[in-house]
């Protein structure tokens, strides 16, 4: 493997700098899992519990089923599913048959939904029955041929299996029951009908695909990761040694973040695969159910974003639930302010360590250790068998030891590129280094932080502007719950800073009282020179704040006062 960095002198002895990897196909570790661990509780969902022998033999059922339609090596199955049994169950059969994943957000309008199949080539599709309309009335304009429809009931215990279209038709208004044909297939009907043996696929890790990961698409259209087999492994072996403490067949992993964005799929699913862990899945985050679910199940480990924390630190019932079992987070996805890591570890007992990664690293690339030496608004030190430099902007050049350049790394995680895109590709892929298109630099020690993405950066008059390090004050005030800092247009100054604020329930707090905070805490060209008061903030499925929807807003009602 790699030779040993110099950042390595940082690691715990039990951490080590590289590690023997498995090559072998992702699907071996539900496998091998199941045969180690057959009667061990594998997943909980809604009461329902499924041990890891009844996952595997679904799973093949589900392989067998999708052979029978005709499905063969390299072929697209599309997800659109969220945190369910049924994730599980059709990720690792379609990859047992042999093809390459399509993880599809849920929440994903008509036009998305088009577009994502269209440029994966997806040929089948798994979706909930509420979501049977959506797809079907894209079929026509896409590759689709087969649609697998299954429901939350499916997974449900008597009685909820019986209330539940009850309160889904509260909830939605739609009700949809599903019938079998010959291109609409329904989700029990296979699981009473498919066989357990199918057809193994002879699988190159290296070479396959296991996954076509969609980026957010933020600006312009979203593009295909190709992550292989042993891209996926790798990560999930290199977070294994990260959570040296965490024991084979005896952890519990809360399963808040969507598996459908590849941070949740490797550090919740994957991992708990792997590990033999047992899963409670949750479909959507809810911080009242989340806080529930924690005190009844007494989850280990928990993986998550820093809006997931502070939406239960913010909880109004926050201090009559238990959350002392929780041992070990990482949090993922955006920024984790120093404040809400203090409170959460104040609030546990457990340890919580900010991480960083991307999709096109599947995707964690470094990390705080969690049990021993931390730097606090750090992302850490890269991951066993990680390369990381900061190169100076627009050169292959190295950055010195805190200068600000971009991000830059290497490793068995990166993947093989963008799927039918090489222009896109070549852009971030260089000499064997992925561009992050993040700004940051790393200190005397090895350790890295990240300053903001490339393109969040503010210049207003002539002074360069990190987002982050203005959010970092405002999550410093005690009436803030979110923040988020983006650059606007300015006719004098270029650029100006705005500040996007939610308060806690309970605080009242005025621009001009926010104003005087800052300025205690800020050079003056940093201050917000805007401040808006909002009840919430737009956020992706994993919950990290969409800064760029928020100046999209701001410049559409700038064009209409024009």
């Amino acid at each position: 493997m790699m030779e040993k960095k110099r950042w390595h002198t940082h690691y715990p002895s039990e951490i080590p700098a590289s590690v023997e990897y498995d090559l072998k196909p992702l699907h071996s570790f539900l496998e091998n899992t199941a045969e180690r661990y057959p009667e061990k509780k594998a997943l909980y969902f809604m009461g329902k519990e499924l041990t890891f022998s009844e996952v595997h033999k679904q799973a093949k059922k589900m392989a067998n089923y999708m052979q029978s339609l005709g499905l063969r090596k390299g072929d697209r199955v599309a997800i659109m599913l969220p945190n369910c049994p049924q994730a599980v169950i059709s990720y690792y059969g379609a990859l047992m048959a042999g093809a390459v994943v399509v993880q599809t957000n849920p929440l994903y309008k008509e036009r998305e939904l088009e577009y994502q199949m269209n440029d994966s080539g997806a040929e089948f599709i798994v979706c909930l029955d509420i979501l049977l309309p959506t797809v079907t009335n894209v079929r026509g304009n896409t590759p689709i041929r087969h649609t697998i429809v299954t429901g939350i009931k499916d997974y449900l215990p008597f009685p909820k299996n019986l209330v539940y279209p009850f309160i889904q038709k509260k909830q939605y208004n739609i009700v949809v029951k599903p019938e079998q044909t010959e291109d609409t297939h329904v989700w029990h009907t296979i699981m009473e009908n498919a066989r357990e043996s199918y057809l193994p696929v002879d699988i190159d890790p290296q070479e396959d695909l296991a996954l076509l990961q969609y980026t957010g698409g933020t600006t312009g259209h979203p593009k295909g990761v190709m992550l292989t087999h042993f891209n996926l492994v790798a990560n999930v072996q290199m977070c294994e040694a990260w959570l040296y403490k965490a024991e084979a067949g005896k952890e519990t992993v809360l399963g808040v973040l969507p598996f459908f964005h590849v941070y949740g799929m490797t550090t919740v699913m994957n991992m708990s695969i792997m590990n033999a862990s047992k899963m409670i899945l949750l479909p959507k985050f809810d911080a009242g159910e989340v806080l529930k679910t924690i005190q009844k199940q007494k989850p280990t480990l928990f993986p998550g974003a820093p809006t997931i924390y502070v939406g239960l630190l913010n909880h109004p019932d926050l201090k009559k639930y238990d959350l002392s079992s929780i041992e070990a987070c990482i949090s993922g996805s955006a920024p984790l302010p120093v404040e809400v890591q203090e409170q959460f570890e104040k609030v546990t007992g457990g340890r919580l360590v900010e991480g960083y990664g991307l999709t096109e690293s599947s995707p964690v690339t470094h990390a705080n250790f969690v049990w021993t030496e931390r730097v606090n608004g750090s992302i850490g030190v890269p991951w066993p068998d990680t390369d990381s430099k900061i190169f100076k902007m627009g050169t292959m050049e190295d950055a010195e030891i805190g200068e600000v350049g971009e991000v830059a790394v290497k490793g068995p995680q990166v993947m093989r590129g963008y799927w039918n895109n090489e222009e896109e590709t070549d852009n971030v892929l260089k000499d064997g280094w992925l561009f992050t298109g993040d700004m940051g630099y790393m200190d005397e020690n090895g350790y890295f932080y990240i300053v903001d993405r490339k393109k969040d950066m503010i210049i207003a008059g002539g002074y360069n502007i990190y987002p982050r390090e203005v959010e970092e004050v405002l999550y410093e005030h005690e009436a803030v719950q979110e923040a988020v800092v983006a650059g606007i247009p300015d006719a004098y100054r270029g650029e100006t800073v705005k500040a996007y604020v939610v308060l806690k329930s309970g605080f009242n707090l005025t621009e001009d009282e926010l104003n005087e905070f800052c300025r205690k805490h800020l050079a003056a060209f940093k201050v917000p020179r805007i401040y808006e008061f909002r009840d919430e903030l737009p956020k992706t499925a994993v919950g990290k704040i969409l800064r760029r929807k928020l100046v999209e807003e701001d410049s559409k009602k700038m064009q209409k006062i024009n």
